[in-house]
């Protein structure tokens, strides 16, 4: 089966699965009581209704108007896909409503209308302007989309943004600002050549023009040729910018001496000799996709002066809507703007330009596989996992917005704005995409001890595709290769052992197990046996560095699986006790959990300790650890063993690791709300801002705390990671989904980076 059935299955089952698609409603306001429900809906929802009649503005204080955005289409030109209809686009819908959200913290309803023409499609979305905060019309065929644009932005006294035309202008802007900079080149005097003449080349044109490039330095080609006077098919928009010149014909020749090439049209038009044929220096931003108007690896070769952007996410400088859209409609709503006008569209292009300018986080370094990105042929525009853009860009939009009068709001302390934007979607609300992104930056060779089962055959291939890691299986050969085809799964040739049959390295495994256990009971005839499992096989690879790390726990117990790691591997130098923690991944941000699996009754020094490992590897996440040691008591008001030994801990942390951000015993509440513990308690450490880290005092509560959170909470949990092993293993919850295993996967990636990088630095 190939890699293309194996992704349009995923894919098919990924929008199928559970609740079908990809968004859901969910109240923001308590529901429990009968109270509550007499407050949000009768006799209690007169009261804002009334005020609302009384003063319509208060509509975006009594709802969520000023958050909710109407992504709106008719599924006559969906993606590459072209006029496939309403019902069939809300995939695409509902997907962008998905980048609204978890980019910029927008709601969305998306809407499929049956609207062929263009009255009608206005007066729909006409209608609706009482519902909404925001219009993103999507996916809408040239003309009818100008058409429809400019009539609602008259018409509508809410922001209204035809995405495909101004995002893809936008974007592209600032990387044409950037790259002219950088190749020594000036707007007004670049020559322009441009081919497509759609919705996004025609709005590219027209934000070149008011960046300063020239009308009379622009050719523009579309599928019948160069776009001139003489033309008789073409409509006022694209007569705008015809060319009156008659000695250029061809694309090749216009070619000739070029500046800057545009490409939104069809893959292939422009071939290395065209490129070789423009100036010094050129600019080429190939952006059709799948495949642009010219490879990259030609354009490359060809000119070693080019500076070169495409649309796609595996070559440099990918022209990606995303860096734009989210965060233009963040800043409109945030001061509730009636339109979004030419000086937001400027300032967001400046916001994105100079954004690239500015040192380059690490977490997005890592991401790329690149040691210290900046400023460069390579970086001119900023990458789209860049947690700065909803402060920087959105800041700039909602400034341009009052400045030019369409702002209804002001904002007049921007450096809490700008904090407030920071904060908005947690702390590191996309800590796993950022965890993917820096194990995909240095593979690392996972052991999957339990590889006769589907779903870890299934992960297996999730993270070889991606290039997350490289599995190898343990297992029976024959009935690993059952599953894989019975279940259509492709992993090409990955590599297969059988521990039980024996191989080349198992004498070795079991004499160092012997070696290790000889006065612990085990004799080299039972540790010849031992090896023979998949577990100690598992650990005893990644000992000898066979592998780099070890997943297992799916189908046995948590100690049956971590006692080969502890007895052929070992705890790390000083660590007497591992522990095991849990990342759950809840709106306000990542909080991490420990210890939860392993250790039953700590000891004051033992909690020192386990918190220490745990701090250490927070940070290796790119956290900052806010920590918590949590009792039943605040500071001192119980007593009792709990809240003494708590009490105890805190005070060896403090003295002994005086950077650390610690402070207990407290309470979990206090612990996580950071109001109620500044109210109370001043004095903390902990002021500010609430713990990302929880340390509970014994492995009933912490264990307990968890599986609350997992199966009553809104929360993702990811784990257990266990801490303290000298090496890489990480122990899976029986009877894991795919998901949690390829979540443990790309944690023990990290885990092995973090590892191989300690290892030589000792070197």
């Amino acid at each position: 089966m190939s890699n293309t059935t194996n992704r349009k299955r995923d894919a098919l089952d990924y929008h199928s699965n559970g609740r079908p698609g990809k968004i859901e409603v969910v109240p923001s306001k308590p529901t429990n009581s009968q109270r509550d429900l007499a407050l949000a809906y009768s006799p209690g929802v007169a009261e804002p209704c009334m005020e609302i009649f009384r003063n319509p503005e208060d509509v975006y204080k009594y709802t969520a108007k000023g958050n909710l955005v109407a992504v709106i289409s008719n599924g006559t030109a969906v993606l590459g896909l072209g006029n496939i209809g309403p019902a069939a686009s809300k995939p695409v819908m509902e997907g962008k409503g998905l980048l609204f959200k978890i980019f910029a913290d927008i709601d969305v309803f998306d809407l499929e209308v049956n609207a062929a023409s263009v009255d009608e499609f206005i007066t729909v979305v006409k209608a609706l302007e009482p519902t909404f905060g925001g219009v993103n019309l999507e996916d809408i065929a040239a003309p009818m989309c100008f058409e429809i644009e400019r009539r609602l932005k008259e018409e509508m006294n809410i922001p209204v943004m035809h995405d495909d035309q101004h995002g893809t202008a936008i974007i592209t802007s600032a990387a044409l600002m950037n790259a002219c900079e950088l190749q020594n080149k000036k707007l007004e005097k670049i020559k322009l050549v441009v081919s497509g003449a759609g919705a996004a080349a025609v709005s590219c044109i027209k934000l070149y023009l008011k960046l300063g490039v020239k009308k009379e330095n622009m050719l523009v080609f579309d599928k019948d040729g160069i776009v001139n006077t003489d033309r008789t098919d073409l409509d006022p928009i694209r007569m705008d910018f015809a060319t009156p010149r008659k000695d250029v014909t061809t694309l090749a020749q216009a070619m000739k001496g070029a500046d800057v090439f545009l490409g939104l049209s069809a893959a292939n038009v422009v071939s290395a000799e065209m490129v070789q044929s423009m100036a010094k220096n050129p600019i080429v931003f190939a952006l059709a996709n799948p495949d642009p108007e010219i490879a990259y690896d030609i354009a490359i070769n060809c000119r070693k002066d080019i500076i070169m952007a495409t649309g796609r996410s595996d070559f440099p400088n990918q022209v990606n809507n995303v860096l734009g859209f989210p965060y233009i409609f963040r800043g409109a709503l945030d001061v509730r703007a009636t339109s979004i006008n030419e000086e937001m569209k400027i300032a967001a292009v400046k916001a994105i330009a100079d954004l690239t300018k500015l040192p380059v986080p690490e977490i997005v370094n890592l991401a790329y596989k690149a040691k210290n990105l900046k400023f460069g042929k390579d970086y001119i525009i900023p990458k789209p996992i860049d947690s700065r853009l909803i402060s920087i860009v959105s800041s700039a939009v909602a400034k341009a917005a009052i400045d030019s009068g369409v702002a209804r709001k002001t904002i007049t302390d921007w450096p809490a704005y700008e904090e407030e934007l920071r904060v908005r979607l947690g702390a590191d609300d996309k800590i796993l995409r950022n965890l993917a992104n820096k194990a995909k930056s240095a593979p690392k060779r996972i052991v999957f001890a339990e590889a006769d089962n589907y779903k870890i055959l299934k992960a297996a291939q999730i993270v070889k595709d991606e290039g997350i890691a490289t599995p190898i299986l343990l297992g029976s050969v024959t009935r690993i290769q059952q599953i894989i085809i019975e279940h259509g799964i492709e992993l090409g040739d990955i590599e297969i052992i059988d521990p039980w049959q024996g191989t080349d390295d198992s004498e070795k495994f079991a004499e160092h197990l012997y070696q290790r256990r000889q006065r612990r009971g085990i004799t080299l005839y039972e540790a010849r046996k031992l090896v023979r499992d998949r577990n100690y096989y598992g650990a005893s690879m990644i000992e000898f560095g066979s592998a780099d790390a070890l997943i297992s726990g799916l189908t046995k117990n948590y100690k049956s699986t971590l006692k080969p790691a502890l007895q052929v591997i070992g705890t790390k130098p000083g660590v007497k006790k591992i522990a095991g923690m849990y990342l759950m991944l809840t709106k306000k941000g990542p909080v991490f959990l420990g210890d939860t699996t392993v250790n039953p009754d700590p000891t004051a020094q033992d909690m020192v300790d386990i918190t220490a490992m745990i701090h250490e590897t927070v940070k290796g996440f790119n956290v900052t650890p806010r920590v918590a040691l949590l009792s039943y008591s605040n500071f001192g008001s119980n007593n009792g063993t709990i809240p003494e030994k708590t009490r105890i801990a805190t005070a060896m942390l403090k003295a002994k690791y005086p950077n650390m951000i610690v402070d207990g015993e407290m309470q979990a509440n206090f612990a996580m709300n950071s109001d109620l513990l500044q109210g109370n308690y001043p004095f903390s450490s902990l002021k500010g801002s609430p713990a990302n880290t929880l340390i509970f005092p014994n492995l009933e509560s912490g264990n307990i705390a968890y599986k609350l959170l997992q199966e009553l909470g809104n929360v993702e949990a990811v784990g257990p990671i266990l801490i303290g092993l000298d090496k890489p293993v990480h122990v899976l919850q029986m009877d894991s989904s795919v998901r949690e295993i390829v979540n443990m996967v790309t944690i023990a990636v990290v885990d092995a980076q973090l590892y191989s990088a300690a290892t030589a630095n000792k070197k």
